[in-house]
């Protein structure tokens, strides 16, 4: 098992590889977004950023770019989405990177009333990129999403997804999985389904209304059941702690914990 942590992007990215080599995680998962970390700036420090890894013995994942509108009902929003994905991922290759975690597209605006119309469009968008990470021998880890975005966020909405695109992985995040289920019952349902699928997880805690990105323990998530289910479907694999808390220290205590879980029997 491999433990990361996600960098802030309005921190330069530099001082966050030196932060999380000196917290004693075995990874860097690259959020590609501005303003520190927009692909732009990562290609044109490419070097320094692959020198600080080594230096610092930090592997890594890329985590594609968020605040992007691919199934956006604008054309031209959306082809420039595309185009920034593209190049994100062009440069997550460059960087080194074997795996990356991919948002499905989200229904906003208009799109929640024509989501057929949506769909379509993420399944190109999903078409594109699989295509394109064949070619840079990438590995993409699709991410469940909560219940908001309207795509990607139940189990039957992934089935669909990966009998179209087989070679996703699934990207497990336990956070969005509990939101308005209060027994849990998506994210036991996520590891049934796709256990064998699941290739990379984030991890943090929740109440359950909102993306709290808390601590291990601080919110409602039944962690040592669902650590149990994980052992069971044989997963040790990279373990992204998505606690985003001003205090770091809690970034390592809930990987303590986590890696307790795994290590228990």
């Amino acid at each position: 098992m491999k433990f990361g942590a996600m960098n802030f992007p309005i921190v330069p990215l530099l001082d966050e590889i030196d932060n999380f080599a000196r917290l004693g995680f075995d990874y860097l998962e690259l959020a590609m977004d501005p303003p520190m970390a927009h692909h732009s700036s990562l290609s044109a420090n490419r070097a320094a950023i692959i020198r600080a890894l080594e230096a610092s013995g930090l592997g890594l994942v890329c985590h594609l770019p968020t605040f992007v509108s691919t199934a956006d009902l604008t054309e031209s929003l959306r082809r420039a989405s595309l185009a920034e994905m593209h190049r994100s991922l062009e440069v997550a290759a460059e960087l080194g990177a074997k795996k990356v975690v991919l948002h499905p597209s989200t229904a906003g605006g208009m799109g929640a009333f024509v989501l057929d119309t949506v769909k379509g469009y993420l399944n190109d968008f999903l078409s594109e990129m699989v295509d394109a990470a064949r070619r840079l021998d990438v590995t993409i880890c699709l991410e469940n999403m909560f219940v908001r975005n309207r795509l990607g966020v139940e189990p039957d909405d992934l089935e669909e997804i990966f009998d179209t695109f087989p070679s996703l992985k699934l990207t497990l995040d336990t956070g969005h999985a509990n939101i308005h289920d209060r027994r849990g019952r998506r994210l036991k349902e996520l590891v049934s389904r796709f256990g064998q699928r699941i290739g990379h997880l984030h991890v943090s805690d929740n109440l359950g209304t909102r993306d709290d990105h808390l601590a291990v323990g601080q919110g409602t998530i039944r962690f040592a059941d669902l650590v149990m289910r994980l052992k069971g479907a044989g997963y040790d694999d990279t373990v992204t702690l998505e606690v985003f808390d001003e205090n770091r220290r809690m970034l390592v205590e809930s990987r303590e914990r986590i890696r307790a879980m795994f290590a228990d029997g």
